[in-house]
């Protein structure tokens, strides 16, 4: 099978799995973070994503590789995922599992859930705008732990979860905003004790809503 061939099957097979799922070449577009432009060209062959690319649409769709890379149009509904609850906020000292105020769903694949627990949460104000914007959820994997880089949900002196990127230091952390008008949040080792500051999961994934 020669690249052209392989590009037709890509096609066909984005463009049925977009009808499967009820989703449009924009969702798709705004999830890949490219222009709707190149989900268009993908879906008429005119051009062949990246593998990079291919497994993060496999990631969108909840299939495998082997699925969007087959002859065969797919006739089947995709599996479902899992589904996990959005939360409008945490606050400190309630576990994540009892949080109550739950305000919608959203679904994960199964090999994703594998990996972890989870959970959304509803993004507030512009601290972390352009990137993320009020109104919008992001998928978060429970941990008290990151790497220096990670956006991160942490909560600071008892107040309720912020969202914020991470960055350490020897002598302590920063929670950075991606909004410059908000100054970096500055904690030594002796602070994030003391206040308390604590991580309680890593974002994974940004679902942008309207």
């Amino acid at each position: 099978m020669n690249e052209k061939e392989i590009n037709s099957i890509i096609a066909n097979n984005i463009t049925k799995y977009l009808e499967l799922n009820n989703k449009t070449q924009l969702e798709l577009a705004e999830y890949m973070q490219v222009s709707q432009a190149t989900v268009s060209n993908w879906c008429k062959g005119l051009k062949m994503p990246r593998m990079s690319k291919i497994d993060m649409i496999c990631t969108f769709f909840s299939i495998n590789r082997s699925d969007l890379l087959n002859e065969s149009a797919p006739t089947n509904t995709p599996k479902r995922g899992v589904v996990i609850n959005v939360l409008g906020r945490v606050a400190a000292g309630i576990p994540i599992e009892a949080v109550e105020d739950i305000i919608d769903t959203e679904e994960i694949t199964e090999e994703f859930a594998r990996t972890g627990e989870f959970f959304g949460l509803q993004i507030h104000g512009d601290s972390m705008e352009p990137r993320m914007c009020a109104g919008d959820v992001v998928i978060v994997r429970q941990q008290d732990d990151a790497e220096s880089g990670d956006i991160v949900i942490a909560m600071v002196n008892g107040d309720d979860a912020t969202c914020k990127r991470l960055k350490k230091y020897q002598s302590g952390i920063a929670l950075i905003s991606n909004n410059p008008s908000y100054e970096p949040m500055f904690f030594t080792n002796e602070e994030i004790v003391s206040k308390p500051v604590k991580i309680i999961g890593k974002v994974v994934e940004l679902r942008g809503k309207f």
